[in-house]
């Protein structure tokens, strides 16, 4: 797990102003007992399409008695992101967006991409959203998503996207470009037939990621031709639930129907090899049903 930002960075990466906020940032913060990692102990579970990470919140309960104790000081309808806690907030991307870190991280530099004025999580991504996400993911690659709504694992209602780094072996949608790459097709939206859930990839190799506010207009439109291709509606007022996930080279939808299987909570990260379980028990249960049935339960079937 990297120490900083700029440990976590794409090796390819340009400098970038940004890293040094991220640093100074979660510095400061972890000083002043404002950060709470949560730390954890990670199982992993081969697959011949993608690997997991099972981790093992060993300190959720310390996360859970955080919440518990910020909700007996104050009213629980108070949005936690306006204003955003100072200790946390990066800075701004662009005119529109916040980068701020997330309180309780399980991974090192894990970033909030929210929106300065309230959005609902289930309002539809715009071109602004887009171009903030870009202005994280050009200079320092790693990996964006986007948990669209409750039963897509937001755990927050105000809009807000997110950002990991990119760490060798961890979460990502490499196993995937590694297949998508051997598709004759060169455009449009592409599936993967070996996943059991609905799903759609697009390239981003069109996308100028040293221009974000002309990359967040291109992946607007990538978007939507994903969610074209899965007749999900990008504009409807709220969207249905569904996880998005890109990097620098790839864009995944995945359309979801539930939060949960049986009591484990999927956000977007499950589909890229990461899950989430309050005790060790729990993965032997997904060891028992394997994680793709798992994700073809919260999801769609293919």
């Amino acid at each position: 797990m990297p120490n900083s930002a700029a440990s976590a960075a794409d090796p390819a990466s340009p400098s970038s102003g940004l890293l040094a906020d991220i640093d100074r940032t979660r510095a400061s913060a972890l000083a002043q007992d404002v950060l709470q990692p949560i730390h954890t102990e990670r199982t992993l579970l081969g697959g011949e399409i993608l690997p997991f990470t099972v981790r093992w919140i060993s300190s959720i309960e310390r996360k859970h008695a955080a919440r518990e104790k910020a909700a007996g000081q104050r009213d629980s309808r108070v949005n936690p992101f306006l204003p955003p806690e100072p200790a946390l907030t990066v800075g701004p991307l662009g005119q529109t967006h916040l980068a701020v870190l997330n309180k309780f991280p399980v991974i090192d530099c894990h970033l909030l991409v929210i929106t300065r004025s309230y959005q609902a999580q289930t309002a539809p991504l715009t071109q602004a959203d887009f171009a903030a996400l870009a202005r994280v993911i050009g200079p320092l690659g790693g990996l964006g998503f986007y948990n669209g709504g409750t039963t897509a694992g937001a755990s927050q209602h105000h809009k807000h996207l997110q950002w990991i780094p990119t760490v060798a072996g961890e979460t990502s949608l490499r196993a995937y470009a590694d297949r998508l790459r051997l598709q004759a097709q060169q455009s449009g939206a592409r599936t993967l037939r070996e996943l059991p859930f609905r799903h759609v990839f697009v390239s981003l190799a069109t996308v100028d990621w040293t221009l974000p506010d002309a990359a967040g207009a291109h992946l607007q439109q990538l978007f939507a031709a994903a969610c074209a291709a899965l007749e999900l509606p990008p504009n409807a007022n709220p969207m249905p639930p569904y996880n998005l996930l890109l990097d620098r080279d790839w864009l995944m939808v995945v359309p979801r129907r539930h939060e949960h299987w049986q009591d484990i909570s999927v956000n977007a990260l499950g589909f890229a090899g990461s899950l989430f379980v309050r005790r060790p028990a729990q993965i032997e249960q997904i060891r028992a049903v394997g994680p793709l049935a798992l994700l073809a339960a919260v999801g769609e079937a293919a």
